[in-house]
């Protein structure tokens, strides 16, 4: 019975001790085939974490893709897709755990090659730590830079330098410091403060997990010694309390609470706390967890708050100090790596996520493009895949946020595609526009429904979309020259007509093309607020620039009529003898020839002008129009 207490108590007090090791989150980089997956299956090796059928296998996967005839490939045991077997590189992150006597680990193996920088900066974001491996034949290379640039950008402050495969050059020390010098000016360069550099070879265990006789000359640490020793935590911070609200928690009528993750500073009941972007106060009442009330939260505690008084708060609100609160902003300076194959357009409209909040955000501006191979500033009207860019901001309602430099839970962002929801940047915030501060919503004693009223009628914009030559413009010509003469205020924006003055100064690329519309749109929300009913005829090939003039009017204002018109229809009329010259080469950018067009998906009315008098499909507009317009009361938006 003693034994069996004895025994009990033991593993208590283990269990107890792994619970309480700190959690270092670290990232393995550098160039192709600098070995990195090799160090951190040797790792694996090493710290005897691996069962005997994962030996076994390790053994049956080293004789059929190994690389090291026929001895143990330990990149093996990370490369865990097929592609990156066959090829023998890392291409996807691969996330480890793994932990010793003194500390836990999380490790993501991140790929090497250019066209995957966006992988490398998702495990980079989270990390505390970077080990970028160098290859000792080789010396710092372009992606050396590249990595070493997003570890600086993404706030990553220790840096292992492990300078790999010495076993190829005798392991000779003046390589090594002839490297640590080389990346010491490079990481001081880049905004990295910590470096250790460290000599070995992973693939003969050479300085891993312990210090090598064949460098002897070598004083410092194993790889494997340093992280288990090195301090990351980040200087403390003198922010005050921040805890962005994931869920409102409500199970009966008796409790509302507000559950988050506690981000930065501390709280106790009694605190007086406000509420971002709203600016309520209140008090915290109580600080509810699983196991019971607390007497003080903070930084990394997840807690569920209750507050003294009843407040409309909701997911993506931020809880904080009332006396020391982050700023609220809707303009904002940002670094952008752009993530997506298709390329960042400005002005085009994209969810932007940071935290528990998603607001609309659109890139107003690109300052310059970084070259992250050399950190030149370089000229830009848009950014493509793996590229960094310097923006300004604009969202749709303001946030609560900290500069990336002081928070990165507040300071971060990733930007999604409102059609496919893939996530196609990450950022991070610098600073508000002060223009934000400057500019406030003015009220206006005549609103829209007074405007609307002294006309008659209801407003509202009748999108005309299709190619050049299918016939929009005639049509919307004829539907605004009926309804003038139904006494109705009209206004026809036509795609030609508005080049000549309010957008003269665009071109046709797709950025301009975006721009153009961005203007067009907003002009026709204006037009509705003024009472008006407003007809556009812009070829708009773009859906989401479409559906970005769509959200800036109210339920039933916005009619997307569709001109559809074949190609080969619109090239034979060609009205303008512009498809002549785009097919002669003369025209660039021209829709249908060399850009595309979108086609509507669920327009409110399709129109097709191949076998239908021009008169009857503008009654037909018309009539649509009506109808909408019976079934929607008129309110103020």
């Amino acid at each position: 019975m003693g034994i069996e207490l004895d025994a009990a108590t033991a593993i208590d007090a283990y269990l107890q001790q792994h619970e309480t090791k700190s959690l270092l989150r670290f990232i393995t980089c550098g160039s192709v085939d600098d070995g990195k997956s090799t160090l951190l299956g040797r790792l694996l090796y090493d710290t005897k974490l691996l069962f005997d059928d994962q030996l076994a296998a390790l053994e049956g996967d080293s004789r059929r893709h190994g690389t090291q005839n026929g001895e143990l490939d330990f990149a093996l045991l990370v490369d865990g897709l097929s592609a990156e077997r066959e090829q023998g590189i890392t291409i996807d992150v691969a996330y480890r755990f793994f932990s010793t006597d003194q500390r836990k680990f999380i490790v993501a193996d991140c790929p090497g090659h250019e066209q995957y920088t966006r992988n490398m900066a998702t495990g980079a974001s989270t990390a505390d730590l970077a080990v970028v491996l160098v290859d000792a034949r080789k010396g710092l290379l372009t992606q050396t830079r590249r990595h070493t640039y997003i570890c600086g950008l993404l706030g990553i402050r220790h840096v292992l330098l492990a300078v790999n495969k010495m076993d190829l050059v005798e392991y000779g020390e003046a390589v090594f410091r002839r490297i640590e010098a080389d990346y010491r000016e490079l990481a001081a360069q880049m905004g990295v403060p910590h470096v250790t550099a460290i000599p070995l070879s992973a693939l003969r265990g050479d300085n891993v997990s312990s210090r090598s006789q064949q460098m002897a000359w070598f004083g410092g640490p194993s790889l494997l010694q340093h992280l288990e020793t090195v301090q990351v935590a980040r200087p403390a911070s003198a922010l005050g309390f921040r805890m962005p609200v994931q869920w409102v928690c409500r199970p009966d009528q008796g409790f509302r609470g507000y559950a988050g993750q506690v981000v930065a500073g501390s709280i106790a009941p009694g605190d007086e706390v406000v509420v971002l972007p709203a600016g309520v106060r209140s008090k915290v009442a109580r600080i509810v967890t699983a196991d019971g009330d607390l007497h003080r939260a903070t930084d990394g505690d997840a807690v569920t708050l209750t507050l003294a008084d009843e407040r409309d708060i909701s997911r993506g609100d931020v809880i904080a100090a009332a006396s020391q609160p982050p700023q609220v902003a809707d303009q904002f300076a940002a670094h952008l790596l752009w993530m997506d194959e298709a390329a960042l357009l400005p002005g085009r409209p994209y969810w932007l996520k940071i935290g528990t909040r998603t607001v609309t955000a659109q890139i107003t501006e690109i300052k310059h493009r970084v070259d992250v191979n050399t950190q030149a500033r370089r000229p830009a009207k848009r950014l493509e895949l793996n590229e960094v860019g310097y923006c300004n901001l604009s969202l749709d309602h303001a946030i609560a946020f900290e500069p990336y430099a002081q928070c990165r839970e507040l300071g971060a962002f990733i930007l999604i595609d409102r059609q496919t929801n893939a996530t196609i940047a990450a950022g991070t915030l610098d600073f508000a526009l002060r223009r934000a501060e400057n500019i406030h919503w003015q009220h206006l004693e005549v609103d829209r429904v007074a405007r609307a009223r002294i006309k008659g009628q209801q407003p509202a914009c009748l999108w005309f979309t299709g190619l050049s030559g299918s016939g929009k413009s005639t049509v919307a010509n004829l539907v605004e020259k009926r309804l003038h003469a139904m006494g109705y205020h009209t206004y026809l924006l036509d795609g030609d007509n508005v080049r000549h003055g309010l957008n003269r100064d665009l071109g046709f690329t797709e950025e301009d093309r975006v721009e153009n519309i961005r203007r067009v749109a907003e002009v026709s929300r204006l037009m509705v607020d003024a009472g008006l009913i407003v007809l556009v005829s812009f070829i708009s090939p773009f859906r989401s620039e479409r559906r970005m003039a769509r959200a800036l009017f109210g339920e039933g204002e916005f009619l997307e009529v569709f001109v559809d018109t074949p190609l080969d229809v619109c090239a034979q009329r060609d009205p303008k003898g512009l498809y002549a010259k785009a097919r002669a080469g003369e025209i660039k950018n021209f829709t249908g020839i060399d850009s595309p067009y979108e086609a509507p998906e669920d327009p409110e009315l399709r129109l097709d002008t191949t076998g239908t008098p021009v008169d009857v499909l503008a009654q037909r507009v018309i009539e649509t129009l009506l109808a909408s317009q019976e079934e929607k009361p008129q309110t103020p938006r």
